[in-house]
């Protein structure tokens, strides 16, 4: 509880970046374990239960995508001083209208395929292991969660995550040694999944032939046509979605912001890189065992009988994992692993609101408050937490029916229809420096509106339950193109009407010799420039000013807390007692007089917070441990291919 009460609380620095004080391995847990949360728990492992282990490219492909985060987008972030991905976007395009809409729509998705998801499988997981009532679970779930995040800020995130990953690390490893030892190792594994489907799928296996095991069950690359997960989408089109997940999401982002230097952030990346090569055999393999042992409740083939076995008529593979966790483990292990499972719930939670705070706070109250003081910033963070838990507890019945049942399947699809573009948005914006912010702009409206339209058509039209004997008679966009392929045509729709229409605008860095550069710091080839950042094209030089000065004033109270205050004055006539002292801890607040810093010193910091140098000893280490990992993750790919 450290954390909770550090002084850095009362500053944007502190309570959203954790003062940029982190080491690797808090930086890489925490990203770990924002993302093993309850829905990875229940919806991963339930996937596999359904449909074989194809589902592993999701977190093999993200060990590239890590690596591309710290060696590609981090540098680029750090150089550009930016505290949020929003903020990236108004400094790397100049204007407000991207900033403000990457905002909305980020906080958006977060109700959908985070706050939402998160809330629901560990409520569901609370069911299973308690027997109370859903909504019960749910309560309990945000009270915990929310008043933890509400009173911490970003480094009790960080250091509670770091926590939560060895424990989930013990656990699982515990319950995938037990649980293949007791089923009889790798080859009888094999063989008794492919034979594990309920008794009413043995006995009318041609009424019922969808409870049967997938005859590619063991094979990653699947048939591009009649494949569940086709490998062209999961090279192509999981590459645009991923990146949206590990490049330019907040939530992952926001960590490596909070190292103390480029080589911590790298660090970081290759520790949850490495982490995410054990997913396999923590989650995949358990799934798939759970099936064997349970294939009545998990293989249900038919409304009924799932709706006997877990109250959900369109399947029982999201309680894959709790199940064998709950039956299969020693009473003194389950208690560790329930206690683990339900901190990584509380970790993932955390992490979203989090960073959902961080936008709500500098990317869309600041554009109204420009002059708002740190205690107003504050308190909007943790009430943006409350409205975004509102929101998503309304979405939680809706998001319960969808997908067949497979809560892994929900998450992707949503992720397919809205966010390639905003990967795409991100590659522009670091690669290509000809990009134009209203080719930025309105390439990523045109491509988010065709994402919305198919995303409304799987809302409307739902996939026929399996067993049912109901004819598919969905729309062909969605019965026929899969979600991973509808990935690539979103993203070549965002790229090339944002290419074209960049074309025929006005770039921000003019082409004629001796033209003012508005990109320093801010781009991949402009990373290293000594300019600082210029002044976006809509604000005024004052605003912008004030905006620097305020962030340097908070980076101070970090960097330079001993510094004396030149006027005390603010502390007179200051009001006392328990409520005054109650209301200052919660809020982060304190009634010391904040530093005054020369323009020198603010300079100072800013440079320090913009600083990507490493030193060459320790860059080429992690250039051989990235390599090393990689390396890893491709062997693993071509042997399970």
């Amino acid at each position: 509880m450290k954390s909770t009460c550090r002084p850095n609380r009362s500053s944007t620095t502190g309570y959203f970046l954790a003062g940029k004080t982190m080491h690797w391995f808090p930086v890489g847990a925490s990203i770990f374990a924002s993302n093993v949360g309850a829905p990875l728990i229940i919806g991963l492992p339930g996937i596999a239960a359904a449909s074989g282990i194809a589902c592993i490219i999701y977190e093999w492909h993200a060990v590239f995508l890590l690596i591309a985060l710290g060696w590609i987008f981090i540098p680029v972030y750090v150089a550009s001083g930016c505290y949020t991905m929003p903020e990236y976007l108004k400094k790397r395009f100049g204007g407000v209208r991207l900033r403000i809409y990457l905002s909305v729509l980020t906080l958006f998705l977060y109700v959908l395929t985070k706050i939402s998801v998160e809330i629901f499988s560990g409520a569901l997981f609370m069911q299973k292991v308690l027997g109370w009532n859903l909504f019960a679970c749910v309560g309990i779930v945000l009270l915990v969660t929310a008043v933890f995040t509400i009173v911490g800020g970003l480094a009790a995130v960080i250091y509670t995550g770091t926590i939560q990953t060895v424990l989930l690390l013990i656990g699982s490893s515990v319950l995938f040694i037990l649980t293949m030892i007791d089923v009889g190792g790798w080859t009888a594994f094999v063989d008794k999944y492919m034979k594990a489907a309920s008794n009413q799928t043995l006995e009318d296996p041609v009424n019922y032939s969808c409870g049967l095991p997938r005859h590619d069950s063991f094979h990653i690359w699947r048939d591009p046509v009649t494949g569940d997960l086709p490998w062209t989408g999961g090279v192509f089109g999981l590459t645009m979605l991923g990146m949206w997940v590990w490049c330019t999401d907040q939530l992952m982002v926001q960590r490596c912001l909070s190292a103390k230097n480029m080589t911590h952030s790298k660090g970081g990346t290759v520790l949850a890189a490495a982490l995410k090569i054990t997913t396999f055999f923590l989650y995949i393999v358990p799934g798939m065992i759970s099936r064997i042992y349970f294939p009545d409740e998990i293989a249900c083939s038919d409304p009924v009988s799932c709706e006997e076995a877990c109250g959900n008529t369109a399947g029982c593979s999201n309680m894959a994992y709790p199940l064998l966790v709950l039956r299969k483990l020693p009473e003194g292990i389950r208690g560790v692993m329930l206690a683990a499972l339900l901190a990584a719930l509380m970790s993932s939670l955390t992490s979203i609101f989090n960073s959902a705070s961080t936008m709500m706070t500098l990317d869309l109250w600041r554009r109204f408050r420009k002059r708002a003081s740190q205690a107003e910033l504050m308190i909007v963070g943790r009430v943006s937490v409350l409205i975004l838990i509102a929101l998503s507890i309304i979405w939680i019945p809706i998001m319960e029916q969808s997908q067949g049942g497979q809560l892994w399947n929900y998450l992707q699809t949503i992720s397919a229809c809205v966010s390639p573009p905003l990967s795409c948005v991100f590659l522009l914006a670091v690669f290509w420096k000809r990009t134009t912010e209203a080719g930025a702009f309105w390439g990523l409206m045109l491509s988010t509106a065709v994402g919305l339209c198919r995303m409304i058509l799987e809302f409307v039209y739902s996939a026929p339950d399996c067993g049912s004997g109901d004819v598919d008679e969905r729309p062909s966009v969605l019965s026929k193109v899969n979600f991973l392929h509808f990935a690539i045509i979103i993203s070549i729709i965002s790229l090339v009407s944002s290419v074209v229409i960049s074309l025929f605008t006005e770039p921000r860095a003019p082409e004629k010799p001796r033209a003012p550069e508005k990109l320093h710091r801010v781009t991949w080839w402009t990373r290293h420039d000594q300019a600082g950042v210029e002044d976006t094209d809509s604000e005024s030089e004052e605003e912008e000013e004030t905006e620097f000065n305020r962030d340097a004033e908070d980076d101070g109270e970090i960097s330079l807390n001993e510094h004396e205050s030149q006027d005390d004055s603010e502390n007179v006539n200051k009001p006392t007692g328990f409520f005054h002292a109650f209301y200052n801890w919660l809020c982060g607040q304190t009634d010391q007089p904040r530093p005054k810093l020369t323009n020198e010193e603010k300079k100072l910091i800013k440079q320090k917070l913009t600083d990507i140098e490493e030193s060459a000893g320790a860059s080429k280490l992690l250039n051989i441990l990235a390599m090393l990992v990689c390396g890893l993750t491709v062997f693993l790919l071509g042997v399970f291919a």
